[in-house]
């Protein structure tokens, strides 16, 4: 038994709108059986474009029926049958929705007309429920009321049941059938052919452009995880309408997957990423020029495009490492802004300082000292690959951090010895960093030392 069933609401999200007619007919796969149709009063203003497409007025619906009063009938109708709907899963939560409200647990197996008429009926120019019936020759009346469209979409299924020469409904019916939980959007075909490897995969919108960047250890997997479930939440459900292809990337491992997927956030800059996409305020050591030619070692928080020649999350970090320096290197707190009052340098008084900061010492002494310690800066930061497993056999994948940097990372031939980074450089794409890559991969570097290859 079916139950054909269209709905018009105060709204495109389930959380956010309400039902303000409900029209459903029994089927039992050769006529309808039994009919049912109501107006309900959503507790709310309908908007004025709503009224003028379906023609329901605040007026029309004053007295009619809360939802709370017809939830029993119209559990009782729809729980024994299979679930039908021109776009099911836009009815289908609404209904559930509504109905939790009321105590009642609505649990349909589901079948989308646009989708079967997708493959029943192939090569149309559009599967909305208008253009179907006017390419089908179905006479629909009361078009964006509840039952003239309910009626449209009972002849449209008898006619895909009397065409489904290839069993797409019994497919669609199938327990192992995960369609009816794709939007409605997105061909079925491009998840069967996503990998079940580690990678990053795109969501693409009807213009093709990216609106969604995901990582995974297996992609098919990650990917059909999004279209579980019926949340009736407006972003979820505006995310799942905007979804009308895939494309993915395969990575060698899950490591590089987490890295391409940051990169790839901040390249794209997707509009239902919200991770990754804040402003880091980190902090990092920059050395200049001053005009009376000094080198000036100095805190700065960390801006776009620049390039630190170390980096911290806490300021205080940083002051405490700028104090060793200024120690070990004999520098002027001054010049290294660590002092910042008219007073006397400190220095001199404990001797860390020269008179650089007097003029009594000359840049080129002071400078010698301060490229001292940028280069002893940069020699505490390590040099290394991690080597791992590859997209094939043949090769392994190579992720290369050079002096504390995040350089790039590749694939390189299993016969193909790595051994210093120039060499290394030809087979990897550099990629920019940023504080989440430095992070992961500092982390990482701690746990998988096994995997580690120092240069």
């Amino acid at each position: 038994m079916y139950a054909i069933v269209d709905i018009e609401t105060t709204g495109g999200h389930a959380s956010a709108g309400s039902i303000t007619e409900v029209a459903i007919f029994i089927h039992d796969g050769k006529e309808i059986i039994r009919q049912y149709e109501t107006l309900v009063n959503p507790g709310m203003p309908i908007p004025r474009y709503i009224q003028a497409l379906t023609g329901i007025t605040d007026e029309m619906v004053e007295n009619a029926p809360a939802f709370e009063s017809v939830a029993e009938e119209i559990y009782n109708l729809l729980q024994p049958n299979i679930f039908i709907a021109h776009n099911v899963n836009f009815d289908y939560s609404f209904l559930r929705h509504q109905l939790d409200i009321c105590g009642y647990k609505l649990q349909n197996k589901k079948l989308c007309t646009v989708r079967l008429s997708r493959k029943v009926f192939p090569g149309f120019p559009s599967y909305s429920l208008g253009n179907l019936c006017r390419q089908l020759k179905i006479n629909i009346q009361n078009r964006h009321r509840a039952t003239g469209d309910a009626l449209a979409t009972v002849q449209l299924f008898e006619m895909l049941m009397a065409a489904d020469s290839q069993g797409a409904i019994a497919q669609a019916l199938s327990g192992r059938s995960k369609e009816k939980w794709l939007p409605l959007h997105l061909p079925q075909e491009h998840v069967e052919e996503l990998p079940s490897t580690p990678g990053v995969y795109y969501f693409h919108n009807e213009k093709g452009k990216v609106v969604y960047v995901g990582k995974a250890r297996n992609i098919r997997k990650r990917v059909t995880s999004h279209f579980t479930g019926n949340s009736s939440g407006r972003q979820r459900q505006e995310f799942l309408r905007n979804i009308h292809s895939i494309s993915f990337e395969k990575t060698g491992t899950e490591l590089m997957a987490f890295i391409l997927e940051s990169v790839e956030i901040r390249r794209l800059w997707p509009q239902y990423n919200n991770a990754q996409k804040r402003i880091e305020s980190k902090f990092g050591f920059y050395v200049f020029e001053d005009q009376q030619g000094y080198l000036r070692l100095a805190i700065e928080k960390r801006r776009k495009y620049s390039t630190p020649l170390y980096t911290f999350n806490m300021i205080a970090e940083g002051h405490t490492r700028l104090r060793a320096l200024i120690r070990d290197f004999k520098l002027c707190p001054k010049l290294c802004f660590l002092q910042t009052d008219n007073d006397e340098c400190v220095g001199i008084a404990d001797k860390s300082c020269k008179g650089a900061c007097n003029k009594k010492e000359k840049p080129v002494k002071y400078n010698q000292r301060v490229l001292e310690a940028v280069e002893h800066l940069q020699s505490e930061q390590p040099s290394f690959v991690i080597l791992d497993n590859g997209r094939m056999a043949t090769e392994q994948s190579c992720i290369l951090m050079e002096k504390g940097k995040f350089y790039g990372m590749g694939y390189v031939p299993r016969d193909v010895a790595v051994s210093d980074s120039t060499m290394l450089k030809d087979w990897l794409t550099q990629y920019p960093e940023n504080e989440f890559i430095l992070n992961l991969l500092r982390t990482y570097a701690t746990t998988n030392a096994a995997r580690l290859k120092v240069i």
